[in-house]
């Protein structure tokens, strides 16, 4: 998310990514190990000899410029290998994310025939992202030299386009330090996406948490200088007609997080401006699915806050209420993040949804489970639960399933309270987490929960090392398929 000269945040700009469909390109081949590469450039321009030389064969992630008769660059190829190539996993189509950051600046389209071209469009889109907001020279409204795609005939751009602009602007979110990316400016981007979307925005801040019963979102966050509050933006196509179903989507809003008074060290807290990524991730979600006109009821509540140190911190064992009635007596500060999500989908809980799903960075559990790219995915609805996974790897965006396992359940327990915010046992971290917050959903036809990293630690070919709002590509995707008349 970059700034106007007033410093608002504003919506991705995709010029960065994508050309007219006027613009003179070259051409990108995309040449699997099984094709013969002279056969596929034969009515080409092109020196074909000059792959030979370089050991071209078409394997994955393999690629080569080429040049004409005259030596000038006429294109460039791609290696798809065997077609199942995609990182971090999918269809070959997904490499095309490789090519913004490696070839030449200029124009290109996609010149061979590919099982899936709006997939590797937005593979390039996602390629293509870059941070630039605080580097000189690189600020808003400024010029900038960039490597285009001419969007492929006969796919639906405005969809490539809902898809890119929405993690562009979910990567913009995280990448942000909290200096400037705290609850104010995480409302404001909320505010910034109602009014470009005709959506409406309530925001509850401050002390007003606790006359509107969402005493825990106020507990995490009052020891900040930032007021702690709860976003709650709603939605509908303008041409909406009969009952739609109501798809809620909470997101988890930490802007930052010391751990509270259970301090993290250093090593701990250098990336915690992530942790506001399942609010990022619900946000860009929203965008796409606005944007598309999804036929839905779309309701995002965030709960945005810093989990602060100060002399009114809340402390190792305080004994919190919570929005359903139910105490929960706080076994480590630093296990905040479900204390106010659990606020929030007690309030999305009261309206019954249809489909409710939390995302948050919830865990560093999950993450040894599974690492940094696969978020764990649990729910309560088999046929969901099977249609996001599916669509997950189908678009390199996947999830892996694990169990609200309720042989844990006993683990929360408190000797003085009606639950504990931790479990008493070193094992399942990830499945006793999300069994917490599940104890506030008993109304919502079906509950999923997205357990997060929000971070690509290295470069990737669908985009480089930053924020990443993981599972919006593939709940989008799920979403777009599945039937929610």
């Amino acid at each position: 998310m970059s700034q106007d000269a007033a410093g608002w945040p504003r919506l991705p700009d995709l010029d960065d990514a994508f050309a007219d469909k006027s613009a003179s390109a070259l051409p990108i081949w995309m040449v699997g190990e099984d094709q013969d590469t002279e056969a596929v450039l034969r009515d080409a321009p092109v020196n074909a000899d000059w792959l030979k030389s370089v050991g071209f064969k078409g394997k994955a992630r393999q690629d080569a410029l080429v040049s004409g008769p005259d030596g000038s660059l006429a294109g460039a190829v791609l290696g798809t290998g065997d077609g199942k190539a995609g990182a971090p996993c999918g269809p070959s189509e997904l490499l095309a994310g490789l090519l913004p950051r490696k070839l030449p600046v200029g124009t290109y389209r996609l010149a061979s025939s590919t099982t899936d071209s709006e997939l590797a469009a937005i593979a390039w889109g996602l390629g293509a992202y870059r941070f630039r907001r605080y580097r000189q020279g690189n600020q808003a409204g400024k010029p900038q030299q960039n490597t285009r795609l001419v969007v492929p005939d006969g796919v639906d751009e405005k969809r490539i386009r809902a898809i890119v602009e929405g993690v562009w602007l979910g990567r913009d979110l995280i990448n942000t330090p909290a200096s400037d990316m705290g609850p104010d400016e995480l409302e404001a981007a909320s505010r910034l996406l109602a009014k470009r979307h005709g959506a409406q925005i309530d925001v509850t801040t401050g002390d007003d948490l606790l006359k509107n019963n969402l005493p825990m979102i106020h507990a995490v966050g009052r020891a900040s200088n930032r007021a702690p509050r709860l976003i709650d933006l709603t939605w509908q196509p303008a041409a909406a007609t009969g009952k739609l179903k109501t798809v809620t989507l909470v997101g988890k809003g930490i802007c930052f997080d010391t751990g509270g008074l259970d301090l993290k060290p250093a090593a701990g807290m250098i990336l915690m401006k992530k942790d506001m990524g399942g609010s990022a991730s619900a946000l860009a979600l929203a965008h796409m699915i606005m944007s598309l006109g999804l036929n839905v009821r779309l309701r995002v509540l965030i709960p945005a806050a810093e989990n602060s140190v100060a002399g009114n911190a809340f402390r190792p064992s305080d004994i919190l209420q919570s929005r359903l009635g139910k105490s929960v007596e706080v076994g480590n500060t630093d296990a905040e993040g479900r204390l106010v999500l659990a606020d929030a989908l007690a309030l999305a809980d009261e309206e019954e949804p249809d489909l409710m799903i939390s995302l948050a960075t919830l865990t560093g559990a999950a993450r040894v489970a599974l690492g940094p790219d696969l978020p764990a995915f649990f729910s309560n609805d088999d046929a969901f639960a099977d249609a996001v996974g599916r669509h997950g790897l189908a678009v390199g965006d996947p999830v892996w399933r694990m169990p609200f396992w309720s042989g844990y359940e006993e683990t929360l327990k408190s000797d003085v309270a009606d639950m504990n915010n931790i479990s008493n046992s070193p094992f399942a971290g990830a499945i006793t987490a999300a069994l917490f917050l599940k104890r506030f959903v008993s109304k919502a036809h079906s509950y999923a929960h997205i357990d997060m990293y929000g971070w690509r630690p290295s470069a990737r070919p669908l985009g480089p090392k930053g924020g990443e709002p993981h599972a919006a590509r593939a709940l989008l995707s799920a979403l777009s398929e599945e039937d929610l008349s």
